[in-house]
């Protein structure tokens, strides 16, 4: 009969965006060769994500502070000491639970947490150095949950400063129609949010698309006086050189308005 696994939920917070010259695929790779290190151990599951990934829709605020209170063992990567990062790094070492902090061999030891052992890797994820941080951490991430499962009162972090009560959520039992509400707010808020970021980018074109029309408007009208200036200046015929001289896709009357806006 095959040995049950042991299932353990683990977490990451590591940068995702670019910093210090470390684009998004860097960090992809740092993640898949924490999730490699943990794969096909004998004996356990490992269930490895991002602390803000989740199976369901929802705040994204909310879904960090879940899954950094929720998993079982938090891998926290600060290389680049991106502030996220150092952020979730304090939430997760309040809630007093199993954490193992690396970072890469490029950045320095942080005040504040430089008492907590790091584990290094090379930033060049040079490969025979990479096999050496594998293992480490396999190692590391199997000490740590034994150690949290044998002690009730295992404490990674506070005790080493004093008697600390760690920070606990509290849940709450609810109705599944109260839940189901809950979700849909959720959903609502993201959208807005979505909506919001969409109308902000459609602005921030339809500006720079403006101004770059306001620019060829007023040139060209230049060009109109330059080349009639020993004429009284029509407007209906300035505005007609315009729309035959412009490269731009405005309509007529979006040249006119722009026109009056000018002169």
């Amino acid at each position: 009969m095959a040995k049950e696994l042991i299932k353990i939920n683990l977490g990451l917070v590591m940068p995702i965006a670019e910093i210090d010259n470390c684009k998004p695929e860097h960090w992809a790779e740092v993640k898949s060769i924490i999730i490699s290190a943990l794969n096909d151990v004998d004996g356990y599951e490992f269930e490895t994500k991002i602390v803000s990934e989740s199976n369901s829709v929802g705040l994204i605020h909310k879904r960090i502070v879940q899954g950094l209170y929720n998993s079982d063992i938090v891998i926290c990567d600060v290389s680049c000491k991106n502030p996220n990062v150092m952020f979730e790094l304090g939430m997760r070492l309040a809630f007093d639970k199993p954490t193992i902090i690396v970072k890469d061999d490029k950045t320095n030891y942080s005040f504040d947490t430089g008492v907590i052992e790091h584990i290094d890797y090379p930033r060049d994820l040079r490969f025979s150095k990479i096999v050496d941080f594998k293992n480490t951490l396999l190692t590391k991430v199997i000490g740590t949950y034994l150690d949290s499962v044998k002690d009730a009162d295992h404490s990674p972090f506070l005790k080493s400063f004093g008697d600390f009560k760690s920070v606990t959520i509290e849940s709450t039992e609810v109705s599944a129609s109260s839940l189901i509400l809950e979700m849909l707010d959720d959903i609502q808020t993201d959208i807005i949010d979505l909506k919001s970021q969409i109308n902000s980018k459609n602005s921030s074109t339809v500006t720079k698309i403006r101004y770059n029309d306001q620019i060829e408007i007023r040139n060209l009208f230049n060009q109109y006086v330059h080349e009639n200036s020993s004429e009284v200046i029509n407007f209906e015929d300035a505005l007609q050189y315009i729309i035959d001289k412009s490269n731009n896709n405005l309509s007529e009357a979006d040249i006119k308005e722009l026109t009056l806006k000018l002169i």
